[in-house]
């Protein structure tokens, strides 16, 4: 407990996952909000606009600390990559993150001031912005998960190819995957808010936002499972093996390897407790065929497994069942929908109404992976976390400003929940 290190680690992964329940639903509804103005659908895309806005300044309000944690938790970490990464978090402040402020200005004051198509077009410059300041976000763990487009000079990295750092395989395909996460998120919420106004009785307000969240909710989910997470499963099964086997919970190299469906891991005993198996399936959806060996834990040294497998594999376990189910859900509401019977389902609306959380649980696990399945590197191969802390800033000073943000945090939590209940509770105008 007097080890800097952990402290470090934990403020920075506490106030990151707390910023994070945020700018995913920010990015999700920008979408839908811009899909339901295309659709004409004004009262609730303006409805869904002032939430949004309340979500945005949540977001910005968390996410301003993490900068500063940059210099002050992570010294050593800035002063190595910084001449690479500057690059994308500079952009995302500079270009993407005041245009969608911006923006979201007019949308959010402006809309009588506007023509009908003005508006919409700042809706969808709005979709635009948010996006774009999530690539650059995404381009920049993506370095840090497999590093592209550099050269090393007196010690520090800098920037040989911005094209192959910005542009690389894995900053697309992790984009894809982490912007259908959001869509997600967008889409339970919105489907679940709109059940709870069909179940108060309130059908009529609720079937826009209802049929929209519904809609985008099954194809989103659809394209998360296949192809942007497969894609990148790939991905990591090619450049990070050892986290692979890691979240498979696989410690022995094997061909024709079994996907464990549940099961425990005993690290010490180097072993799956009470597995469920799907016999050949780990090897082709890592590799694309049956044959293929998956390296086991065993292979590597000791020094470069992930810091905590257990959590890693239940986060990972925890994100694909999540991910499974949201699937099955919105396919049934779908299936009801087109039918023309879902408003007058209770039980399904009540898990519609039920399931607003889970998304930001599968989000949350599904980053607790790509950063636990990196470590020990903070930059895969080139830094290793503990060498990339503030060496001055003692145990003490971390902890005592944690402290700090949990309790700030809280009070945020509880003035944005009053807020959001508040609105919802209005609904649409």
């Amino acid at each position: 407990m007097t080890d800097p290190l952990f402290w470090h680690r934990l403020q920075f992964g506490f106030t990151i996952t707390f910023h994070y329940l945020f700018p995913q639903l920010t990015m999700g509804l920008a979408l839908l909000v811009f899909l339901l103005r295309l659709r004409g659908e004004d009262a609730s895309a303006r409805f869904w606009v002032r939430i949004l806005a309340l979500n945005f300044g949540a977001g910005v309000v968390t996410g301003i600390p993490m900068e500063f944690q940059f210099g002050t938790n992570w010294q050593r970490f800035s002063e190595f990559s910084g001449g690479v990464i500057a690059h994308t978090l500079a952009m995302e402040g500079l270009f993407a993150f005041f245009a969608e402020s911006s923006v979201l200005g007019f949308v959010v004051f402006a809309e009588k001031r506007m023509s009908r198509s003005l508006y919409t077009a700042a809706t969808g410059f709005l979709f635009a912005g948010t996006w774009l300041s999530g690539y650059f976000i995404v381009a920049t763990n993506a370095f840090m998960q497999h590093p592209e487009g550099y050269s090393i000079a007196n010690g520090r990295l800098q920037l040989d190819s911005f094209g192959a750092f910005v542009f690389s395989a894995w900053a697309f395909w992790e984009f894809a995957h982490t912007m259908c996460a959001a869509v997600i998120t967008g889409a339970f919420v919105m489907a679940g808010v709109a059940a709870f106004w069909t179940l108060q009785g309130g059908g009529a307000k609720a079937a826009p936002s209802l049929r929209m969240g519904v809609i985008a909710g099954v194809v989103a989910a659809a394209l998360q499972l296949f192809p942007t997470g497969d894609r990148h499963g790939k991905l990591v099964a090619e450049h990070q093996p050892v986290a692979l086997a890691a979240m498979e919970g696989v410690f022995r190299s094997e061909k024709f390897a079994e996907l464990a469906i549940i099961g425990q891991p005993d690290v010490n005993a180097q072993r799956l407790e009470n597995p469920i198996f799907v016999p050949e399936m780990l090897s082709f959806l890592a590799y694309g065929s049956f044959g293929s060996t998956v390296h086991g834990l065993s292979d590597f040294p000791r020094d470069q497994w992930p810091d905590n497998i257990e959590l890693l594999y239940y986060a990972y376990h925890v994100m694909v069942g999540l991910g499974t189910l949201f699937m099955l859900l919105m396919l049934a509401a779908a299936w009801s929908l087109w039918r023309g019977t879902l408003t007058f389902r209770r039980p399904l609306l009540w898990l519609l109404m039920l399931a607003i959380p889970f998304p930001y649980i599968a989000n949350t696990a599904g980053w607790m992976v790509a950063e636990l399945g990196r470590q020990p590197w903070v930059i895969y191969g080139l830094m290793r976390t503990a060498a990339a802390t503030s060496p001055r800033v003692p145990a003490g000073d971390v902890a005592f400003t944690l402290l700090g943000f949990c309790g700030l945090y809280a009070l945020l939590s509880i003035v944005f929940l009053f807020l959001t209940g508040r609105e919802i509770a209005r609904g649409p105008e």
